[in-house]
């Protein structure tokens, strides 16, 4: 069995909105877990950092003091200790190597940013349209079993191809539109939740 977790909000804050904090920009705290639409929230994010001038060394600086989540580097460790792990996100690797550092490395699928001469994020490029669910469909193809946990609406095609999904803390609109995923609000919990698939 290979386990599939998403990154923030499971094992990381949500960068953005640090970012958001730290610049006083509030529109910048929408997430996943509010804009199912990926395309249109990094665009609309896109248009703000450039209105704003803020760099991609802007958002690095924020990243740099961040922490994982309370638990989040034990409860992976433990996990890590039965079954082979892998983090599907939809951050960037610009953003996500500090975060990567601090939680020994972990596997991680991602994506990737341009950027523009003058250090301002010019655009971002996915590694896979869908790319948490091709993930998932092709560990499976290879033979594995696979179970995954998410948060945001980004996660749900994720849990629904996995052979098991959780929800890990999730807004309670997701845990209304989508019933058929059991919700774990603990690191404890969510442990309990993946080894009762195996």
């Amino acid at each position: 069995m290979i386990c599939c977790l998403d990154l923030e909000g499971v094992l990381i804050p949500e960068i953005w909105i640090n970012v958001a904090r730290k610049t006083g920009i509030q529109a910048l705290e929408i997430t996943t877990r509010d804009e199912p639409d990926y395309d249109k929230l990094m665009r609309y994010r896109l248009a703000i950092l450039k209105k704003e001038g803020i760099k991609l060394c802007d958002i690095q600086a924020v990243i740099k003091r961040m922490n994982p989540l309370p638990g989040a580097k034990e409860f992976l460790r433990k996990l890590q200790k039965r079954y082979q792990v892998i983090i599907l996100s939809d951050t960037y690797y610009e953003f996500a190597g500090p975060m990567m550092k601090k939680m020994g490395y972990p596997t991680l699928f991602c994506n990737w940013l341009s950027v523009n001469p003058k250090g301002f994020i010019a655009n971002y490029h996915l590694r896979q349209k869908n790319g948490k669910k091709e993930a998932v469909r092709g560990i499976q193809g290879l033979g594995f079993k696979v179970v995954a946990a998410g948060d945001s609406y980004n996660d749900i095609a994720m849990l629904r191809t996995a052979d098991h999904g959780i929800l890990f803390r999730p807004p309670e609109k997701i845990v209304r539109q989508f019933p058929r995923f059991p919700v774990t609000h603990t690191y404890r919990e969510l442990l309990s939740a993946f080894l009762k698939t195996a």
